[in-house]
């Protein structure tokens, strides 16, 4: 039992710290956030709803300037001031800012928060495991090589997780027929943006490529019937 002490320990650790990273992240948001009020993109949003079968799909606008969207881990659905100054800018249409949102709103309802949080706690018991292993045989890089493996894996969960919402997305535009194109219109945008301006946007970090993604949903629509065959 002794032995695997450590490991339960960084697994409590992960635990606690995830607590208290989503303790804090819903106090930043609720200091720095407003209700968005916008009648073009709650059209989009009530098409959304009424899709869902639900009252309505509140968004709020994040007071910070990075080009982002995120789904805060009690559920509720952000876009910064940054990404939003861009929709008004004439640079994002509405129906790209739509298919952000429904990205997120994936992200919800797959419940991706959770499982990031069980994700997290096994990630570190596992660079616990790999360093005790692996630093017996390689004493100065081995905590280098368990933190490196850790983090492919962590990389492609995030992966995982962004695919699984932009088929939700997808899924969601469709049925409001509102459509994929703007969606794939976006992941471009949100690409040339990168190359712009030297940096990724916030919203790309740790995802897919934007080719992988558009290929991705073009075989979605040529699944649904909605692509004409390559």
């Amino acid at each position: 039992m002794l032995r695997f002490s450590p490991i339960l320990l960084a697994v409590l650790y992960a635990v606690i710290m995830y607590r208290f990273s989503v303790w804090r992240t819903n106090r930043e948001l609720n200091s720095k956030s407003t209700r968005l009020v916008d009648p073009r993109l709650n059209r989009l949003t009530d098409r959304m709803a009424a899709s869902l079968e639900v009252d309505q799909v509140p968004v709020h606008i994040y007071e910070i300037d990075p080009v982002n969207g995120l789904a805060a881990p009690d559920g509720r659905i952000f876009i910064t001031r940054g990404f939003y100054r861009k929709f008004q800018a004439g640079e994002i249409t509405a129906e790209e800012m739509g298919s952000v949102i429904a990205h997120e709103l994936g992200h919800v309802a797959l419940g991706h928060s959770r499982r990031r949080m069980i994700d997290f706690s096994g990630q570190n018991a596992i660079r616990t495991a790999l360093m005790m292993v692996i630093g017996r045989f390689v004493p100065f890089i081995g905590p280098w090589i368990a933190g490196m493996l850790t983090s492919l894996l962590a990389a492609r969960l995030s992966r995982q997780d962004e695919y699984e919402a932009d088929e939700y997305a997808a899924a969601l535009l469709t049925k409001a027929g509102i459509g994929i194109a703007p969606q794939k219109s976006m992941f471009r945008k949100l690409a040339a943006m990168s190359e712009g301006h030297g940096s990724a946007p916030a919203w790309l970090l740790s995802h897919p490529k934007t080719e992988e993604r558009i290929a991705a949903l073009e075989r979605l629509e040529r699944n649904w019937g909605l692509y004409p065959p390559s």
